[in-house]
């Protein structure tokens, strides 16, 4: 990718805390954001992009099995870089972006933290400072905007209102909230405290009836939501399609990326693209890929056929099981002669 100008000395909230039921059972013992992209849980991925740009601390919201992220980066050397703000009950993305940021005197940057994007986040917040905004939303182009909540620009970007899914017909433009905010300070004393508030249905429209500036910036390049099975399926398809510029782990062979200490039994069938993490063993006669990714230590059974499939570390699948557009999570056992489309398995 382009190299960037860094934006400098900037604070960054991770809206972290939801339940990501659309993505249950995975995330029912998960919080979203620790999903794995690609072999690495996408926090890590965040954070690492976040601070490739400039980005010098971090505020990572937290409720749902927040254990997991204290977990993960506890002895990582990552605590004056990383703090984890805990809600003792869900506040919603206005209550925790309020809960997190309190006491900020600087423009800060806000994602929610399951959205992949490549956005450049120096001229997102250029942008900001530039227009004395109260909230910079970014925003990313849609073929069809009649699902979502779609955003009226004016010519100087300016957001005049939100209209939740128009007709395709009378939809004011293609853009809709691409999940990654610059925040001025002093909107946060207008979010409620002690309640979940939404920005989306109750911050951004207020700031817009009170008057004050609410601007949109189109972001170029990649944007995606992790948080269905769907989604989180297409983001592994546009990584391995290079779409996404995320780095894949393991060494590039034969159309593919394998790691350490990997096994390929006789007559296995690996058809690219697709990734085997380390330790990864792959049964006589199976066939991985296309558009398979492994994750460390799991196990392919004889004769097992695995196409647009992420299959988490430790999970074993078993002899003749045909898996196609499906998510396997830790550890997960799928029994022989199975066949999931779509499925999502998790471990007992």
């Amino acid at each position: 990718p382009p190299v960037r100008e860094e934006v400098s000395l900037v604070d960054a909230v991770f809206l972290a805390g939801g339940q990501g039921t659309r993505l249950h059972p995975l995330t029912e013992t998960l919080p979203k954001p620790m999903v794995p992209v690609a072999n690495q849980p996408w926090l890590d991925r965040l954070a690492s992009g976040c601070r490739a740009q400039g980005v010098t601390r971090i505020l990572c919201t937290a409720c749902h099995r927040w254990e997991v992220i204290r977990d993960h980066f506890h002895g990582r050397g990552l605590d004056e870089w990383i703090s984890l703000i805990l809600e003792a009950e869900p506040l919603g993305t206005g209550g925790a972006i309020r809960n997190a940021a309190m006491g900020l005197k600087e423009p800060f940057l806000v994602f929610n933290a399951d959205v992949v994007s490549s956005a450049d986040l120096a001229a997102l917040y250029r942008f900001h400072l530039e227009k004395g905004a109260a909230v910079t939303i970014a925003l990313t182009p849609v073929s069809d905007p009649s699902p979502y909540g779609v955003v009226d620009l004016a010519p100087d970007g300016r957001i005049r209102r939100f209209v939740e899914k128009p007709r395709r017909e009378e939809a004011p433009s293609n853009y809709i909230n691409a999940g990654i905010y610059v925040f001025d300070p002093r909107v946060l004393s207008v979010i409620p405290g002690g309640r979940a508030v939404s920005v989306e249905r109750e911050t951004f429209p207020g700031l817009i009836e009170a008057g004050l500036p609410v601007y949109g910036f189109p972001v170029v390049g990649y944007w995606n939501d992790l948080g269905t099975p769907a989604g989180y399926l297409q983001v592994h398809r546009d990584i391995l399609q290079g779409r996404a510029t995320i780095p894949l782990l393991g060494v590039r062979q034969g159309g593919g990326w394998v790691g350490e200490g990997v096994t390929v039994e006789r007559g296995a069938r690996l058809v690219p693209p697709f990734v085997l993490g380390d330790g990864c063993r792959v049964g006589k006669a199976a066939q991985v890929g296309p558009w398979a990714v492994l994750g460390p230590r799991v196990r392919v059974g004889e004769r097992a056929r695995l196409q647009d499939t992420v299959v988490w570390a430790d999970a074993i699948v078993g002899d003749g099981v045909s898996l196609d557009r499906a998510v396997v999570g830790y550890g997960a056992v799928v029994e022989d002669e199975r066949t999931a489309a779509v499925g999502v398995m998790v471990r007992c």
